[in-house]
């Protein structure tokens, strides 16, 4: 009779410091194991902690706490199915990122993380110490080794594994998302299941955690790359998976075939899915932002509203004398498609009595960009006094096009708690809102349909901060722009690469320029959900005071 093997993976969302949270998850996706008949539940990467912990994780009576909540559980789940979890570990000197694995009352395995990732949004190096390569770990007869996270992106652990006796590989992941990253992980599985001969499944943390989001996206690959299971990306999952031994080595059991979304549906989710996390694991129930009429705020109004529902978003217009009419309807207008609260408070009685208060200090100076800045940081205050009454986050709404060239005010449109769209340049926020007026899922709390009026996308931005101003009069158009920042920033091109791309050499050194002396912005600017592998903040850490220029 072949021997058969019940794998219950748990695509579950932890939450970062809440490890008595994390514990009781843990403890009810066990006991739905148990109730399934499953022989093991596996958990992701430093579930117990959430993940990325960051040096939280290295503060001695905070993973003293998570070891000895992953002891706790092994008590707790004596009676059923192992527990596979990941946790820090402790050993002699050295401090680790591990996955435990419970079994009759206590710790029957411990593996180390032997690579640790130092790239990108990565700092494994300097939390943690490098495990040794170790073999496998048997529950029920089966041998079974765990390579995590990045050890199952270099062949040497999972070579080692192999030759050690292990039978399949369940790899653990913290893995955030970025735009392509799904195809990036399967590609590199595939490698390690055709190196070893050996079927492979590939567990993902869901959840918003600052600005990474994990999104899932598990699966399951028999020998030679073929995939049995794809789970959904973004949701919470518990499913069973069935291995058969049978007799020239396991074989998963063909599972459900989860068909994953295009690229445009993924990064809407990530926006949506980043700020109601950010929102739920903070304990704010509310936002509220500043309703321009303009396509940038347009979108965060509608991320806002399908992530935490209408009645929890309040927009406001602030209007000045350069407020044309058309911004006043179009704000108007998306407001009642959205169904949010909507608040119209002028800002010229406040602009008055600051230009009134400063006309002693600023006589004989012609106005210039100083007076455009006041009614931005004006509209930044209102909106910040308005949030500590209510209690109501500001979300900010600059695209990655603003933010790298610092067409922002500080401490002006720049306020606010989290930017949804800080990683989506501006050729895209058209490109998404076009999307999202044509798509609705069920993950979204927003109506279907036309809920960003068109006459919104197809006006020219503009910051209306004096008569007749558009964007263009101090940028390159956006598709011109956004090829520049493109190069310059995602893709680290030099000056000479775009202008053999075919871009103005003279367009692109003041961009570049703007770039750098807008560092300082950036280091201020809040969070917001990354949604490539260049996203301003971890990704991309640049110096403040910084004189280098390209010389091509």
């Amino acid at each position: 009779m072949a021997k058969n093997f019940r794998l219950m993976l748990g695509q579950l969302n932890p939450v970062v410091g809440d490890i008595e949270g994390n514990k009781a998850k843990a403890l009810k996706a066990w006991k739905a194991a148990r109730d399934a008949g499953a022989d093991m539940l596996a958990l992701p990467e430093m579930f117990i902690t959430g993940y990325n912990a960051q040096d939280l994780v290295m503060k001695p009576i905070f993973h003293q706490t998570a070891i000895a909540a992953i002891e706790a559980l092994a008590l707790d789940c004596a009676d059923g199915p192992a527990l596979a979890i990941g946790g820090p570990a402790v050993e002699g000197l050295g401090f680790y990122n591990g996955y435990y694995v419970l079994q009759e009352g206590r710790v029957s395995a411990r593996v180390l993380k032997h690579h640790l990732p130092n790239e990108t949004v990565f700092d494994e190096v300097r939390i943690f110490d490098e495990g040794p390569m170790s073999g496998p770990y048997t529950v029920k007869g089966l041998r079974i080794g765990s390579p995590i996270c990045e050890d199952a992106w270099h062949a040497d652990v999972t070579e080692t594994l192999q030759e050690s006796g292990a039978e399949i590989l369940l790899v653990p992941n913290g893995s955030p998302y970025y735009r392509g990253k799904h195809l990036t992980r399967l590609n590199h599985m595939v490698g390690r299941v055709v190196e070893t001969e050996l079927p492979l499944i590939y567990l993902n943390m869901v959840g918003g955690q600052d600005d990474q989001v994990f999104d899932g996206g598990s699966f399951a690959l028999n020998a030679h790359g073929a995939l049995a299971h794809q789970f959904g990306v973004f949701d919470e999952e518990l499913r069973m998976v069935e291995l058969v031994d049978t007799g020239e080595g396991w074989k998963i059991v063909k599972g459900e075939m989860t068909a994953l979304p295009d690229e445009w549906e993924q990064d809407y989710r990530v926006m949506v899915e980043s700020l109601r996390d950010y929102m739920r694991k903070t304990g704010f129930k509310k936002v509220l932002l500043g309703l321009s009429g303009g396509i940038d705020s347009a979108i965060v109004a509608t991320i806002a509203v399908d992530a935490l529902g209408a009645d929890n978003v309040r927009c406001v217009m602030l209007p000045s004398e350069y407020t044309s009419q058309a911004s006043l309807d179009d704000a108007k207008d998306i407001a009642g498609r959205l169904g949010c609260h909507y608040d119209i408070v002028p800002i010229k009685a406040g602009r008055d009595a600051v230009t009134e208060t400063l006309a002693p200090l600023f006589e004989g100076r012609a106005e210039d960009i100083t007076e455009e800045n006041i009614q931005s940081r004006l509209r930044g205050l209102l909106l910040m006094a308005m949030s500590n009454k209510f209690g109501e986050m500001l979300l900010t709404t600059g695209n990655k096009s603003e933010v790298a060239v610092g067409y922002a005010t500080i401490y002006g449109d720049m306020a606010g708690g989290y930017n949804p769209i800080k990683d989506l340049y501006k050729t895209r926020v058209f490109e998404q809102c076009r999307w999202r007026n044509a798509n609705h899922r069920s993950w979204m709390q927003g109506r279907a349909g036309e809920v960003i009026p068109v006459a919104i996308i197809d006006k020219p931005p503009s910051a209306e901060l004096r008569p007749d101003q558009k964007d263009e009069d101090s940028l390159p158009p956006y598709d011109v722009l956004d090829d520049i920042l493109e190069r310059l920033v995602d893709h680290d091109q030099s000056v000479a690469d775009c202008v053999e791309a075919g871009h103005d050499r003279d367009t692109v050194k003041r961009i570049e320029h703007l770039i750098y002396i807008s560092e300082y912005k950036r280091f201020q600017s809040a969070p917001g959900p990354r949604l490539t592998p260049s996203a301003f903040w971890l990704d991309r850490r640049y110096p403040i005071v910084n004189r280098w220029r390209d010389p091509s």
